[in-house]
């Protein structure tokens, strides 16, 4: 699968990458006339003591024309594969975040974010670089060898193998180092991801932190985590340094030694006694030295290259399993065959023995949930912290998969409703009135892109919010910061509320969205939602009785049961959790 994906992604683009190698095995075949060129300027003054310029011009134009290829081939492999491979990075992080909207709440309880983070950074880096620089490398180097070695053997095959046995016993242990590199380098992601995953947990938890004055403790925790970091940096720095020196030491011995018998060839063939190895009479003058030693400098960016691509690959085969082990991940949550669309929903919504537990929980947080609500409704959800108020809505936003036949919508069985229609037939406020680091004007219309200022402004007044936020100086264009930082508790949750108001849904789920309002701004918005919902379904979850005193029907729940769901006037003979919550706020009301 992975392999696959990879070659897919070549694929794809396949004509840019032709582009790429062609030019390439251009640039390729025309350097190797360089040495060429350079041994017949040697042969013209080894053989006239009184060269002039005349006499090489023709060879200095054929060098300019050569470099003149090299620039312009250079530019159009850089240009097209390089391109390719920015390309295929987008694609690559597309994927992914497409992947991680699909992936079900259970995969991020399991999975910090710090550590899918580096995932979408360093990893794909890698995956680039070798896609990349890689590509072009392996094939500048594989053609560099290939016609560089034809031209050696055709110079002189003895010279020749000299050449070639160091460099094969690079290639073959080149192959083991690639091996333990790769180790290294996957040593090193996991330890990026725990320091990702503890800068990420830090700056979220900044406040918290310096409430406590605990920046100290903080940092010392972190030199620690860095510590080991750059331990791991170095040991695989350490490896690919080593393999560097190796593969410079290889090259300078076989320099040293191809100019020192070289040179012996050329000085016995010079003075008429050519050396005779293997029967074949070695035939070596100067400018055919100077051509052959040039080639073997063509073939040492081969063997440089060698070692990087062999470091890229070790880095890219880590990082691309790790992509790609996220990408296979399954997807729990998904439509069935034939899903129904909501086209109309009119609101109705039945549980029907319903019992629910978390897939990492060790008991049921809701069990034997039986009601209905009818459509256009207004039903309060009450019970102590803990009894799954909040598991409940997250049942109907169908968060997790649930048991088929025990929730409906519209009496249709919800594990058979369409995704994307189920959920945009509900809006939502969540507990914890999440805004995104934008203005917020966008923040309110986020369900509506297209919404104008007085759409926005309509549903902020619909949230008792409006009067805030032209106080502000840039008004509805104030930006909130990473997750509303630089508004109050109050005004986070009454633009939440605005915000699931504009997308104007038939069910509307607000989870304890008022418990950081006032008493007289609370009474506003439901006043607001009485009269601007009516016919709609709104299901408001609440920490005080005042907030559901005035619903249709009040669900009680006492330890994920259903203890009761009635009006609120007979609750108060019914249910001894709503007699006793109702008890105590008055309580508080008159202390």
């Amino acid at each position: 699968m992975k392999k696959k994906t990879v070659r897919d992604y070549y694929l794809k683009y396949i004509w840019l990458f032709l582009f790429g190698i062609l030019a390439d095995i251009m640039v390729d075949v025309a350097q190797t006339y360089v040495p060429e060129f350079l041994g017949e300027i040697v042969e013209v003054v080894s053989s006239n003591a009184n060269v002039t310029l005349a006499d090489i011009s023709d060879i200095i134009r054929n060098i300019i024309l050569i470099a003149f290829i090299l620039m312009v081939g250079r530019a159009i492999l850089r240009f097209t594969i390089m391109r390719a491979s920015g390309l295929i990075e987008a694609n690559i992080r597309h994927e992914m975040f497409l992947k991680a909207e699909r992936l079900s709440q259970r995969y991020y309880h399991e999975n910090k974010i710090g550590t899918i983070m580096s995932w979408f950074s360093s990893d794909v880096e890698a995956v680039e670089e070798f896609v990349g620089w890689g590509t072009i490398m392996a094939v500048d180097a594989l053609f560099l060898s290939i016609v560089s070695l034809y031209k050696m053997l055709r110079l002189d095959p003895i010279l020749s193998l000299i050449a070639i046995i160091p460099m094969l016993a690079l290639v073959i242990w080149g192959n083991k180092v690639e091996k333990i590199m790769s180790e290294k380098w996957e040593d090193r992601q996991k330890m990026f991801d725990k320091l990702y995953d503890f800068t990420q947990e830090t700056f979220t938890g900044i406040r918290v932190i310096k409430a406590f004055v605990k920046e100290a403790q903080e940092l010392k925790a972190f030199s620690k985590v860095a510590e080991e970091n750059r331990q791991k940096n170095l040991d695989f720095v350490k490896m690919s340094i080593r393999f560097d020196v190796y593969i410079e030491m290889i090259i300078g011995i076989t320099m040293t030694l191809l100019m020192g018998v070289g040179s012996y060839f050329v000085y016995c063939y010079t003075t008429g006694n050519p050396i005779i190895l293997l029967g074949h009479t070695v035939t070596l003058s100067a400018g055919k030295l100077t051509t052959f030693v040039g080639y073997v400098d063509t073939l040492i960016w081969p063997m440089i290259a060698m070692g990087q691509i062999l470091q890229m690959h070790s880095r890219f085969k880590t990082s691309a399993d790790r992509i790609y082990s996220f990408l296979d991940q399954e997807e729990e949550i998904h439509d069935a065959d034939n899903a129904v669309v909501l086209s109309d929903c009119k609101g109705k919504i039945t549980f029907r023995d319903f019992s629910f537990a978390y897939p990492d929980g060790d008991r049921d947080s809701l069990k034997h949930v039986s009601f209905e609500i009818q459509p256009g409704e207004m039903v309060g959800v009450v019970g102590k912290i803990g009894s799954g108020k909040t598991t409940l809505v997250n049942s109907l936003l169908r968060l997790y998969n649930i048991e088929k036949g025990k929730i409906f919508i519209d009496d249709v069985d919800l594990m058979d409703i369409n995704i994307k229609s189920l959920r945009d037939a509900i809006a939502y406020v969540p507990q914890d009135n999440f805004l995104f680091s934008d203005n917020i004007r966008n923040n309110i219309s986020f369900s509506n892109n297209k919404a104008d200022l007085a759409e926005i402004k309509d549903a902020a007044v619909f949230a008792d919010v409006d009067d805030n936020i032209t106080a502000f100086a840039e008004g509805y264009d104030t930006v909130t910061g990473e997750r509303g930082v630089t508004l109050s508790g109050g005004q986070k949750q009454r633009i939440s509320i605005a915000r699931a108001y504009m997308k104007n849904s038939p069910i509307m789920i607000m989870d304890d969205a008022v418990s950081a309002v006032d008493m007289k701004t609370e009474e506003t918005i439901l006043n607001n939602i009485n009269e601007k919902r009516k016919g709609k379904t709104t299901i408001i979850i609440a920490s005080r009785v005042s907030t559901v005193a005035h619903m249709d029907k009040i669900l009680v729940l006492k330890d994920g049961e259903v203890e009761a769901f009635d009006t609120p006037e007979r609750l108060m003979e019914t249910s001894k959790t709503y007699q006793k919550m109702v008890y105590l706020q008055k309580l508080e009301s008159e202390l």
